[in-house]
């Protein structure tokens, strides 16, 4: 290590690895610090995103073994758990390959320290008994679970998402607690892998961040899936290592057997080990690092990104994208001062991978209306798709938020939508572009879609929403043109 740094980044997760390799490709002297040489990757590659959809990946594959069976194929055989999850670990390994300490060392060529960091002063940092000062410092810090409180819960098989991908035995009976993205993918997919599947949720409905015909539209298929659901209610406590007493809606109480549970009831913070007020950064009342809208603490020279940047004005993305943000807008103010760009949202996009899965973009019908901007609503029934008729998804729903109809139509504009379908997270990337790039309508006309293509739905809704709402003038006039 050198003592001093053009800059220094603390934490190898997507939002460090973006930052660190960014810069130091365009020339500058960086230090990545990681406290685990196991944890370089982050949560995404090490419990979050990789892993995950690796299981999933599996799961989809069980099922749609077992949905083979109408065309005369039979199965019979269990999920082998510790099968399931070795899979899981190859895929890691593969992504580890050009994720590790020395590889970063070797072919991006930057310093790389493993060992805990701490501040000494506003621009000092020590690590490994090592004083190191930089012209600024990221915070890469991540986030961790949110431990489940309840009464009894000691003596439970309490799994998060950082221990869920060691289990080598399929639990017969798996209690979800909490009814967010997380939750849901992985109720699913334990589902499908034969567990009987349990969700706890303390919000009306699942997914509460989506639109809510999403939301219900998912749960339908799910609860076809044999998962049960208590939603709008919490656990209150564990009578055994295998009853839980959930509190309902109404008070009601209701005892629920388990095998395992898993909990996924928010984030939150530690940075206890950094030392922070030694570098004059504030925290709030929920132990998240205070920043604004240019991921800039209290210390003019640190500056924070992915998980640990929950606090800024914008609000809270908790996605490896979300890291892939803060990290672009960090190089890009660091290279270009003068043209500080601030945080927003207003394109961002994210995608529950549940089958069928829910991707949204854009701004949200409530951010509209609250920004004052008018809009209106077109929903979009899949029925009408030939696409989804033969593969058999005619229930998918698409609701975009577009600009009021004016003289010209096609001139409108997506504001945002939310799509339930298979590959919904495929589906969307043209809207997405549209949507980021003030494209019109008017491009969906002007492209032609190879048939019987999915993402034909991209055009369907504009032709149907177009002709179905022609006014009577202008089809006279077309019709005195003709």
């Amino acid at each position: 290590m050198q003592t001093h740094y053009d800059i220094l980044i603390i934490g190898a997760g997507s939002a460090g690895l973006g930052v660190s390799i960014a810069m130091r490709r365009l020339g500058f002297s960086v230090l990545l610090i990681e406290r685990d040489e196991h944890r370089v990757g982050g949560d995404c590659l090490n419990d979050g995103c990789v892993p995950s959809k690796a299981l999933i990946h599996v799961s989809r594959q069980v099922h749609q073994a077992k949905r083979a069976t109408a065309f005369g194929i039979t199965t019979g055989d269990s999920v082998d758990l510790a099968k399931v999850m070795a899979y899981v670990r190859e895929k890691q390994d593969v992504i580890r390959v050009h994720e590790n300490a020395a590889y970063l060392r070797a072919t991006e060529h930057l310093d790389v320290a493993i060992g805990t960091a701490r501040f000494l002063d506003n621009e000092t940092i020590e690590i490994n008994g090592q004083s190191v000062t930089a012209k600024n410092i990221v915070l890469c810090t991540g986030s961790k679970p949110q431990p489940l409180e309840a009464a009894g819960v000691e003596q439970v098989d309490v799994q998060t998402h950082q221990t869920i991908f060691g289990l080598t035995t399929l639990p017969s009976r798996l209690l979800v607690v909490g009814a967010g993205p997380n939750g849901i993918e992985m109720a699913q997919a334990f589902a499908r892998l034969g567990s009987d599947v349990t969700v706890v949720g303390r919000e009306e409905r699942i997914l509460s961040k989506e639109p809510p015909p999403a939301s219900a539209l998912l749960q339908q298929r799910l609860e076809q899936e044999g998962i049960t659901f208590h939603l709008n209610s919490r656990v209150t406590a564990f009578t055994d290592a295998h009853t839980a007493q959930i509190e309902g809606p109404d008070k009601q109480r209701i005892e629920q057997s388990f095998d395992v549970v898993l909990a996924t009831i928010g984030r939150t913070f530690d940075h206890s080990a950094l030392n922070l007020p030694a570098a004059g950064i504030d925290v709030d009342e929920k132990g998240r690092i205070v920043i604004n809208d240019l991921l800039q603490t209290t210390n003019p020279h640190v500056f924070v990104a992915g998980d640990a940047a929950a606090a800024a004005p914008a609000g809270e993305r908790y996605f490896s994208h979300g890291a892939e943000v803060h990290a672009s807008l960090l190089v890009s103010n660091f290279i270009t001062p003068v043209f500080d760009k601030k945080l927003s949202y207003d394109h961002f996009s994210w995608v529950t991978f549940t089958d069928p899965e829910v991707a949204t973009f854009g701004l949200l019908a409530e951010q509209l209306t609250q920004r004052g901007i008018d809009f209106d609503t077109i929903e979009y029934d899949f029925g009408k798709d030939d696409r989804a008729v033969v593969e058999d998804y005619e229930y998918a729903r698409m609701w975009l938020l577009v600009e009021p109809a004016g003289l010209n139509p096609f001139s409108r504009k997506v504001l945002g939508g939310t799509v339930v379908a298979p590959n919904a997270g495929e589906l969307i990337q043209e809207l997405i572009l549209a949507n980021q790039q003030g494209l019109p309508i008017s491009a969906f006309f002007n492209k032609i879609y190879p048939y019987p293509t999915a993402s034909r739905v991209n055009k369907s809704v504009w032709v149907d929403t177009i002709s179905d709402n022609l006014p009577d003038a202008l089809k006279k006039a077309l019709k005195w043109v003709y």
